[in-house]
């Protein structure tokens, strides 16, 4: 399974330009880094559908054609994430780009789920809202242990404060009222929490101490 898969390689200069990403080490080098390929991906798990998440979803061939890149993968989506992303507006056109998500229409690879439901056995979504009404984070258990792939909900180390929340959300109340209850679960269930867009903290746990929250940095 992957969970996401970054913004790909699909970009024209201008964006390429405007988001400067860095391309010295991109989605193939952690597949490979991982003993991974394309090919055993069985499946893609979308958060959401931001071309930031979802542009590695699809890559564009020779000829000029998009195809998903995962071709023996089953795309989940939650549905009004899918919906919403099919039909932005004036404020989601610059971050929902069809390129992304379409194609996997198209092939015949994409399932869309409405609920908080198991996606595999150890592995079930639920739902946040805040970023975009339909945003969801991953919940991963094993072995008496969770883990949360928090997305957007908590994208870098630095959104530990409750109002620290991104301009991009779509509806920043919401994202604030999750997270305001989120945060007290995780530190009294010892969530392992991912941070997807953290450049030095991929994963820790939420620490509390004399009124203080800190991360506890395990990778």
């Amino acid at each position: 399974m992957l969970i996401d898969a970054g913004a790909g390689d699909k970009m024209t200069p201008k964006q390429a330009d405007v988001y400067r990403f860095e391309r010295e080490y991109n989605l193939q080098h952690s597949l490979t880094a991982a003993g991974a390929s394309p090919g055993a991906i069985d499946v893609v798990l979308a958060t959401h559908l931001h071309f930031d998440h979802a542009g590695g979803f699809t890559e564009r061939t020779a000829d000029g054609s998009i195809r998903p890149r995962f071709p023996r993968a089953q795309y989940i989506v939650r549905r009004g994430e899918f919906e919403d992303a099919m039909n932005p507006n004036e404020r989601t056109k610059g971050s929902y780009f069809l390129e992304n998500y379409k194609p996997l229409v198209d092939h015949n690879v994409l399932q869309l789920v409405d609920d908080d439901v198991s996606i595999v056995p150890g592995v079930r979504v639920r739902r946040t809202g805040g970023h975009t009404m339909h945003h969801q984070v991953v919940v991963i258990e094993s072995a008496g242990k969770t883990a949360i792939f928090a997305a957007d909900l908590l994208p870098t180390a630095a959104h530990l404060p409750e109002v620290w929340v991104m301009g991009y959300d779509l509806f920043p109340l919401d994202t604030l009222n999750f997270k305001r209850a989120f945060l007290r679960e995780a530190i009294e269930r010892e969530y392992l929490i991912v941070f997807e867009h953290d450049p030095d903290i991929a994963a820790g746990y939420i620490r509390e101490k004399d009124g203080k929250r800190f991360i506890e940095k395990v990778a």
